[in-house]
């Protein structure tokens, strides 16, 4: 808050300051140091979210009139924003990560609320009870169901959901019911070897929407978009066009709140609005034009309509009721003064409220000029208010003396003869008491997992979902078993035995690698365990689904599948799966250890799935694909499970189909680039640039 003085009150000085809620208890304090001759001064109020948003009215202590009053209203409370986003962690670097731009961007200005989970199921509900205005989702391409229904409950009562591009959310469901418009499969290239049109700039703001008066920026280009189904209300859903009239922002109204769409993604991988201040002015609108669960709006309620006097501030400084002149402040006046019939205060209702000051930001205090008048004219001054509150000290006083008067009579009574003897008894009492507490603490603490989850940590596992069948089962068991002692044999790494796992109980995040052989005839994993999954490769983990299939059809997205490939697509519906390619040529995956050009397993001839690079081109000077990370998610049916089985004395278990004894070495040695990869990343892409960074070092 900025304090003002008198211009001639030029001496040092300290003003406080206190805040009080619509009950009038006071929540709040905050000093105002005024400098030597200095006539304003900044009051900074430190208080937790939920407080500073009860806020209604701050008033200097010791000034008992109304120009030292300030009421507050909604529309200057700060908004909680909720931030999630589908992408991997990727603590190492901020600067990739699809919240970190949003987080800069928002600071400033708002709250910001994220989820310690990056379970759907789990961080969606949780951010929702923190009652935020806005909550921005970062490339959430599907939303589980039950997550879904609590979402758009709450946006029709109030919040507004602002949603970003990316390749999720291009590969995402046809017709999403949280999307303001229809959007095309995919996403739109603009720019580059493949495409034929240039990266485009942004158009003028319509005048229909939160971004209206804006200067579009001409700095900012986009090179990748989703594009939306045109349609005969896309005009005014569109909030934000590029220069060549396709949308960049779209939205609309769902019941009482909002619902946006970026066409772009959160960072700088598809355009540079990001880093523009272009997209924290945008971001500003979008939570300024926000309410919160059941708010009324006051400020468009007052163009409207006439709105009553609720709370207005009295002479003395006091926000009390209003009198009976006092008068509805008028409708279709964007700007109202305070007047005899209009007192400063609150008007509108216990639903929400506009504030009405008595004094506006550029209020200064000057002396009062003595009038020009040919009539005689008396200077008074106001006395000095000295007086001095003595409650305080008077009730202190009054409890010392009731405890001097209970220790006299207890000592009357003899209460302290023996005090000294039964000290150390009450001292040994005591000590047994909280021995016996906390060895049954340590005893009840969960000493067995403690042990369990030490043990798991210690050494590297690689681990393998339980399907129920004990045939599958036991060749994963003996699968890993198998490449784990081919790691142990040809590289630096010592892997433990493997762990079964259940995704619905077990932690993985202890675990770098999780291998699922999709089994059809297997139950259906629940929506949790699949939440859990999700939430385990957001946060660096992989896993390898196994359809075992590929004599019956392969993995392909348009030919026939069989019925382990439908029941992993089933499986991967409910999840956010990022857009999938064959394991390119030029893969990091093909030279993390051993160079290789194909990933048999029992079977040979099937492709190995992994995330699309996200590359707009391939450039000839750089070899090797540059992906930041690893990928979450890996898909086969060449049954690489079987092919690394071995038995107690170490000799394969099972032979491959084309009883080919060099395939056996080769699916082993893909199953140590698959390790390699997802314990060291992309270290390989980074080999590429070496000589151009010793280069740079001159070395």
């Amino acid at each position: 808050m900025t304090v003002i003085r008198p211009e001639t009150d030029a001496a040092p000085r300290r003003a406080s300051l206190g805040a009080y809620d619509e009950k009038g208890r006071r929540i709040a304090d905050a000093p105002a140091d005024f400098a030597a001759g200095a006539t304003m001064a900044i009051a900074e109020f430190r208080a937790p979210f939920e407080l500073r948003n009860d806020i209604v009215s701050i008033s200097v202590d010791g000034e008992k009139h109304a120009g030292a009053v300030r009421v507050l209203d909604d529309s200057q409370k700060r908004r909680r924003v909720g931030l999630i986003s589908a992408a991997e962690a990727d603590q190492d670097q901020p600067l990739l990560s699809p919240l970190h731009y949003l987080r800069r961007a928002l600071e400033p200005f708002a709250d910001l609320a994220e989820s310690e989970t990056a379970d759907l199921t789990a961080s969606l509900p949780e951010l929702l009870e923190r009652k935020p205005a806005i909550i921005m989702l970062a490339d959430i391409g599907v939303i589980p169901e039950a997550s879904r229904e609590k979402l758009k409950k709450w946006m029709e009562g109030g919040g507004t959901l602002v949603r970003f591009a990316g390749p999720r959310l291009a590969a995402g469901e046809d017709s999403d019911p949280l999307l303001p418009v229809l959007l095309r499969a995919g996403d739109r290239t603009l720019g580059g070897a493949m495409s034929w049109t240039e990266p485009q700039t942004l158009a003028e703001f319509p005048v229909n929407g939160p971004f209206s008066g804006l200067t579009p920026p001409r700095e900012v280009i986009v090179n990748r978009q989703v594009l939306a189904e045109p349609g005969p209300d896309l005009a005014e859903r569109t909030w934000a066009n590029l220069a060549d009239g396709t949308p960049l922002v779209t939205g609309e109204r769902r019941g009482a709140g909002m619902l946006a769409l970026f066409h772009v993604t959160p960072d700088a991988t598809w355009s540079n609005l990001p880093i523009s201040g272009s997209f924290v002015d945008m971001l500003r609108r979008l939570v300024q034009t926000s309410r919160n669960q059941g708010r009324y709006d006051a400020a468009d309620a007052a163009l409207a309509t006439a709105l009553p006097a609720f709370r207005v501030v009295s002479p003395d400084g006091l926000l009390t009721a209003p009198p009976p002149e006092a008068e509805p402040l008028a409708a279709g006046v964007a700007a109202h003064k305070v007047t005899q019939r209009n007192p400063p205060g609150l008007y509108g209702g216990a639903e929400g409220a506009t504030a009405l000051n008595l004094l506006g930001s550029d209020a200064a205090l000057r002396p009062a000029q003595r009038p020009d008048l040919p009539v005689a004219v008396t200077e008074m001054t106001y006395a000095a208010d000295s007086s001095a509150a003595l409650k305080g000290p008077f009730i202190a006083f009054a409890l010392a003396l009731a405890a001097l008067d209970t220790i006299a009579v207890l000592a009357l009574a003899g209460a302290f003869a023996g005090w000294r003897r039964n000290a150390a008894a009450a001292a040994i009492a005591v000590f047994a008491v909280c021995a016996a507490i906390a060895t049954d603490a340590r005893a009840s603490d969960g000493k067995e997992n403690d042990d369990e989850i030490v043990d798991a940590i210690s050494r590297t596992r690689l681990a393998y979902v339980v399907t129920g069948d004990p045939s599958i089962d036991a060749i994963s068991r003996a699968g890993l078993t198998g490449l784990s002692q081919f790691l142990t044999e040809k590289t630096a790494l010592e892997p433990a035995e493997p762990a079964a796992i259940d995704p619905a109980v077990d932690e993985l995040s202890l675990y770098p690698l999780v291998y699922w052989p999709v089994d059809p005839a297997a139950p259906m994993p629940s929506e949790e365990a699949m939440a859990r999954i999700d939430a385990y490769m957001k946060q660096g983990g992989s896993v390898i689904f196994d359809t075992r299939d590929q004599l019956e059809s392969g993995f392909s997205v348009d030919g026939v599948a069989g019925p382990a490939t439908e029941r992993l697509r089933d499986m991967l519906s409910g999840l956010n799966v990022p857009p999938l390619e064959p394991v390119p040529s030029d893969h990091v995956l093909t030279k993390a250890f051993y160079l290789l050009d194909e990933f048999p397993g029992l079977y040979t001839g099937g492709a190995l799935w992994v995330e699309a690079s996200q590359t707009a081109e391939t450039h000839e000077d750089r070899p090797v694909r540059t992906g930041d990370g690893v990928t979450p998610i890996l898909i086969t049916a060449n049954d690489f499970a079987s092919a690394w089985a071995v038995d107690e004395n170490g000799e394969p278990l099972l032979p491959t189909a084309s009883g080919d004894r060099d395939q056996r070495e080769f699916a082993l040695r893909a199953g140590v680039n698959i390790v390699m990869y997802t314990l060291t990343g992309n270290y390989k892409s980074d080999q590429v640039h070496v000589p151009a960074l010793l280069e740079r070092l001159g070395q």
